[in-house]
């Protein structure tokens, strides 16, 4: 038997396609989607909807919204346009590589017109994804074009 204060039940996440309620899920269970242990995650399996649980949570919190296929293609998407500009900032002023993405991802979010406290892709909805890739994508492109070309 607990004695002391009364400990709060773990948050059960709803998934936002079909407001079902998540289930916890490890690996060895049936509907776990990967292959090695990736660690647990709150899964929907009707909408193949799925999130993480931060690392060494005893109460399994969620890192952020259920995320479907669509969702998790523009997650990986956004990612792989924001890690060069990450990486030229771990170069040139010398911080951490998590630092640098966070600051990406918050500059990125703020030029896009989201919340400027965005700091993690994990709250991001589809649609403002898909709004700040093509933002990296065009200043990207502006940036590569006011370049002088290198001669040889």
């Amino acid at each position: 038997m607990r004695v002391g204060r009364p400990v709060a039940a773990p948050p059960q996440p709803v998934c936002d396609y079909c407001q079902a309620h998540a289930v916890l899920a490890r690996f060895g269970d049936a509907a776990y989607p990967y292959r090695d242990d990736h660690g647990a995650l709150w899964l929907c399996a009707a909408c193949e909807a799925w999130i993480g649980v931060r690392a060494r949570s005893t109460r399994h919190v969620p890192l952020g919204r259920l995320a479907n296929p669509a969702l998790r293609d523009a997650k990986a998407r956004l990612h792989a346009v924001l890690e060069p500009l990450a990486q030229a900032k771990v170069r040139r002023d010398g911080v951490n590589p998590f630092e640098a993405r966070a600051k990406a991802l918050r500059w990125a979010a703020g030029e896009a017109g989201l919340d400027g406290a965005t700091h993690s892709l994990h709250g991001l909805a589809l649609d403002d994804c898909e709004r700040v890739i093509a933002q990296v994508e065009a200043f990207l492109a502006a940036r590569s074009a006011a370049q002088p070309a290198k001669r040889s």
